[in-house]
């Protein structure tokens, strides 16, 4: 992706959401739920939701962004620590 802007990866962040909500709106499960970008490996990462990786896949294509692999992550809820949101 280069060196990006912070419009650019708004920019991006908006065509994955874009995509994602019209693909929902036609019945594939897929929500987009972040896109991250890391300035010094020049990565932008996307987080979302969906039944397959195909789904997500069929998200990218549509948005016309470029991938290199999907990979499937899975969350742990954790306690709060000090100084985070709900801790004393």
């Amino acid at each position: 992706m280069g060196r990006a802007a912070a419009e650019d990866v708004a920019a991006i962040a908006a065509r994955a959401r874009g995509a994602a909500e019209a693909l929902h709106r036609e019945g594939v499960p897929v929500r987009h739920v972040q896109t991250a970008f890391l300035p010094e490996d020049e990565v932008c990462l996307h987080l979302f939701e969906g039944a397959s990786a195909a789904d997500v896949e069929r998200t990218l294509r549509r948005a016309a962004l470029a991938v290199d692999r999907i990979v499937e992550a899975r969350a742990t809820e954790h306690p709060p620590t000090h100084g985070e949101r709900g801790s004393p």
